[in-house]
């Protein structure tokens, strides 16, 4: 298979994007119908039953609320018991339950779909969008995920490919991507910190570039953190705003929500060049008496600032534990690199600026450059040329570990171990005749194990049996470059394999 049949693909919360390295060495932006380089990772169902992904799916989103996936990416791999998916659901006009396994499933007309059905949706159109512009089919990807997304949210990714025969060869963090946007073709000694800042995530790294080797030192964020935020900011503000001068909560309505969520977006954009915008929205409800109201306001980008203050603040707490980890100070990173579209905001500039002490580079397009990152590791997996391979050296971004009889956190792999990385650790009976052995695996950074992210609960059959304590059974955990988990056992003293059962919590 040539070089060229295997894409980058940046899988956005907001937007989505892909890019190819072509023959003669230059990476292509491969564009969407009417040029745009960028296509919405939004999902709908519209009234005849047809699917819409894209720009397709947003034009009809003022009219058809609840049938209209968003921001899928942020729940995707997570359980629907969680508190945060239910903090979600107060922002998205479309409906989500807890499905068979505990995952989050959206009920939409006659059908009901998993987070990795619809993220398989949105790479299916880019798969299409790519393939018609090539015109040759695609079936091998490189995909980028946020630094920090967890083992559950990893293998969810890789599911949605599988849905759609598309090969995702190798999952890449987002910032890592970044990176090589930046460093591939430059021959650089450098140590750069990335700041991305995307529609629905927020990653720092801090990366070590030599040449055609990148390694990670370290990394954080916070998978909560990012553009919608600023969105719901000013949502909020204005519902507040409404509700106390007219006594009505405009949460109750799903296509009133969607047109202040709409306006919001737009304002937000408009204000990162603008000292204020208008916020009108006319006739948005009515009063129990038949009378209609209006939304009639002046937003300033310094009323903007202050109600997301406490977003940025939160960046660069982030950004300085990382650079800490890193065993870095700011005053010895050679460049700043801001990635994700949050980053146009003058707030988070200035913030970045005066943290770091210097301007952010100016050579990296915060839409394109993962995409663009992502086709050339993808195009390094493939070529035989020896100066042309890429050696990435990353870090798992939370630590893993297995709950203790304690109910500790007893862990396998710190916060920032490299990847890829293997532990054996033997365990021994603890009763007669044991049978069987299980272990709950746990990701995150808290000392009471179930705290963390329960990642699933893995048992091993076919023990020997014997005495308590005269049996040993080895278990090796392996975490691979893409910063997912196995794990195989077997007796140290026979050899022989044991059985291994995973059962995943709420996987999709």
């Amino acid at each position: 298979m040539s070089a060229g049949e295997i894409i980058g693909i940046d899988l956005g919360t907001t937007n989505s994007c892909c890019a190819i390295v072509q023959d003669d060495g230059n990476v292509k932006i491969i564009p969407y119908r009417g040029g745009e380089t960028t296509i919405p990772s939004i999902y709908a169902i519209d009234d005849k039953g047809n699917e819409l992904v894209g720009y397709e799916a947003k034009r009809q989103w003022l009219l058809n609320p609840q049938r209209t996936v968003y921001g899928a990416k942020r729940l995707i791999g997570r359980d629907y018991q969680s508190g945060f998916v239910k903090k979600m659901g107060e922002y998205f006009a479309y409906e989500m339950k807890s499905g068979d396994e505990g995952n989050v499933v959206i009920p939409l007309g006659e059908q009901t779909l998993n987070l990795a059905e619809v993220s398989a949706k949105i790479l299916n159109t880019i798969r299409t969008v790519a393939a018609d512009y090539l015109q040759k089919p695609i079936t091998r990807a490189v995909v980028t995920v946020p630094a920090y997304f967890n083992d559950r949210q990893r293998q969810s990714v890789k599911d949605a490919g599988d849905k759609i025969g598309l090969d995702i060869v190798r999952i890449v963090n987002e910032p890592t991507a970044a990176a090589m946007a930046y460093g591939i073709r430059q021959n650089l000694t450098q140590t750069v910190a990335i700041y991305d800042l995307g529609g629905g995530t927020f990653d720092v790294s801090v990366i070590e570039i030599r040449g055609r080797t990148f390694e990670v030192k370290a990394t954080g964020g916070d998978i909560f953190l990012g553009g919608i935020d600023w969105d719901n900011a000013l949502i909020q503000y204005v519902i507040d705003d409404f509700q106390e001068k007219n006594g009505i909560d405009l949460t109750q309505d799903p296509i009133a929500m969607q047109r202040i969520k709409d306006l919001a977006e737009r304002t937000k954009i408009d204000l990162a060049s603008r000292a204020e915008a208008p916020f009108s929205i006319p006739f948005v409800t009515m009063t129990p008496e038949g009378t209609p109201l209006d939304i009639n306001l002046v937003i300033t980008r310094e009323k903007y600032e202050e109600i997301t203050e406490p977003l940025v603040k939160r960046t660069i707490e982030i950004a300085d534990m990382v650079v800490q980890d890193a065993e870095m100070s700011v005053d010895k990173l050679d460049e700043i690199l801001l990635v994700g579209g949050q980053t146009r905001w003058p707030a988070v500039q200035k913030a970045v600026t005066e943290y770091f002490g210097r301007a952010p580079a100016k050579n990296v397009h915060p839409d394109e450059a993962v995409a663009v990152g992502a086709a050339l590791y993808a195009h390094s997996l493939e070529t035989d040329a020896v100066d042309q391979k890429v050696q990435l050296l990353d870090v798992i971004p939370m630590a893993i570990g297995i709950e203790d009889a304690n109910g500790k956190l007893y862990e396998i792999f710190k916060k920032n171990a490299s990847v890829p990385n293997q532990r054996p650790i033997t365990f021994t009976t603890s009763y007669d005749d044991q049978a069987e052995l299980a272990m709950r695996i746990y990701q995150g950074e808290e000392k009471e194990a179930t705290k963390n992210e329960l990642l699933g609960e893995f048992e091993f059959k076919g023990i020997r049996t014997g005495p308590k304590g005269s049996v040993k059974v080895q278990v090796v955990f392996d975490c691979n470059v893409e910063g997912i988990l196995t794990l195989s056992a077997h007796d140290p003293d026979t050899g022989t394999k044991m059985e291994t059962t995973l059962k995943v919590a709420g996987s999709e």
